[in-house]
């Protein structure tokens, strides 16, 4: 997934960012997708992915690191996952 698809994403202003927030979203609705950095800790990846498989959801991985996927979302801070609600 490019930054141009990140940031159309996040101009649709229903997302939510973060890990944790996002397992919380994940369990308890069906996003339309899932963003995941391309350096996201493996144990944070495989909790991702067997949500993912589980709940047969979209689940990208971002090109760029989370510093990179942090800045596009205009945050001062790195972000590993972003759900994109609908």
């Amino acid at each position: 997934m490019n930054e141009e698809e990140v940031k159309n994403a996040i101009k649709s202003k229903n997302i939510i960012i973060g890990y944790k927030e996002a397992i919380k979203f994940i369990k308890n609705e069906k996003p339309k997708m899932i963003i995941i950095a391309n350096n996201m800790p493996e144990e944070m990846k495989k909790e991702i992915e067997t949500h993912a498989k589980i709940f047969k959801l979209d689940m990208r991985v971002f090109d760029g690191d989370s510093k990179k996927l942090g800045v596009i979302c205009g945050k001062p801070y790195p972000v590993t996952t972003i759900v994109v609600k609908e």
